[in-house]
């Protein structure tokens, strides 16, 4: 079966202490890991660590987990100590309370930095009274210092996580790639 690489890999020392890798956006359905030097118990994450309790991956021995893409149009933004963003009216909200979140827009690197593997505190799918029936979610990000206007032009809101590893003793390194089975 091949694969077709998505996004750029990346890799982590791994040892008794739980590491992870940076955040990354999900791009794909299948996140690709090999382990070598020693064993890995693996987690993909938010922001927890791996522990002895999770995924085994094998040395030289190449796993295939399954991770969920979701993505969600933003058209506003309320900034501050922590930040509304507004989705479009009629869309489903695919983000939880927990989530990590990351927004990626054309222009607006002020926002894309703030809002960069933010944590979902809540999420609204009611409607008002006053006939809005726009859906929104908060996030942890710290706003209220952006005097940037807000352009929603291509901007997106997309679910990110982390891969997190350790291992028992020996240390080593996990590659991680995200990929598209063909």
């Amino acid at each position: 079966m091949a694969h077709r690489p998505i996004g750029t890999g990346s890799s982590i020392a791994t040892s008794g202490t739980a590491t992870s890798t940076s955040a990354f956006v999900i791009q794909s359905d299948t996140v690709r890991i090999i382990a070598t030097g020693a064993n890995a118990f693996v987690k993909i994450h938010g922001d927890d660590d791996a522990t002895n309790a999770d995924f085994v991956v094998t040395t030289g021995q190449p796993e295939e987990l399954a991770v969920t893409k979701a993505s969600q149009r933003v058209i506003g933004i309320t900034t501050g100590t922590s930040t509304v963003l507004t989705c479009p009216e009629g869309t489903q909200m695919p983000f939880v309370v927990g989530d990590r979140v990351t927004l990626s827009a054309a222009n607006l690197a002020d926002y894309t930095t703030a809002i960069s593997h933010s944590k979902v505190t809540a999420v609204n799918t009611t409607s008002g009274r006053d006939g809005n029936f726009q859906t929104s979610v908060t996030v942890d990000a710290n706003t209220s210092g952006i005097l940037t206007a807000f352009s929603h032009t291509d901007s997106t809101l997309r679910k990110s996580v982390k891969v997190s590893a350790l291992t028992e003793g020996t240390a080593g390194v996990l590659y991680v790639q995200q990929v598209q089975r063909r």
